[in-house]
């Protein structure tokens, strides 16, 4: 396999999935890379993302798409809530295999014991070691959540 940017192969994804007439996840790939696109042009300056910068905003798309349906499936609009579940399964083809509770409770403990962490005012520091571990593997409401009760534990 040759070393292509993660934004290439989302490009070439969406070429082939307009040649199958696949609306769903063309669709769902337009969105990602219009907000890929974005990024980089926002700042002062226009640049590249890296593919973790990538990573980053298709989580972020990712992210929304899971919210969106929720509030769709709490105000009783299913057909609404299985179109977004559709363009997150799509969304969540590019992005790192999601942490298990487990594997992030010992994230969690390693990044408490490495700042030497004893209690909520230092939950800040602990997020910022766990963070960098996680990188994308979970999302951040869960890690605080995990880092706020090893925290109350100890």
């Amino acid at each position: 396999m040759s070393e292509q940017s993660l934004k290439a192969t989302v490009r070439d994804d969406l070429t082939d999935a307009i040649r199958q007439r696949d609306q769903v996840r063309s669709g769902t790939l337009r969105l990602a890379l219009t907000a890929i696109t974005n990024e980089e042009v926002s700042g002062t300056v226009a640049r590249e993302l890296s593919d973790d910068e990538v990573l980053k905003v298709l989580a972020k798309e990712a992210k929304k798409r899971k919210e969106a349906a929720t509030a769709y499936a709490d105000a009783n609009r299913p057909e609404l809530a299985a179109q977004e579940e559709a363009e997150l399964a799509v969304l969540e083809t590019y992005l790192p295999a999601q942490l298990s509770d487990e594997e992030l409770a010992d994230i969690v403990a390693t990044a408490i014991a490495q700042t030497g962490a004893t209690g909520m005012p230092q939950l800040g520091q602990v997020m910022k070691v766990a963070q960098g571990v996680v990188a994308g593997r979970a999302d951040g409401g869960r890690v605080a959540a995990a880092a706020k009760q090893a925290l109350s534990q100890g």
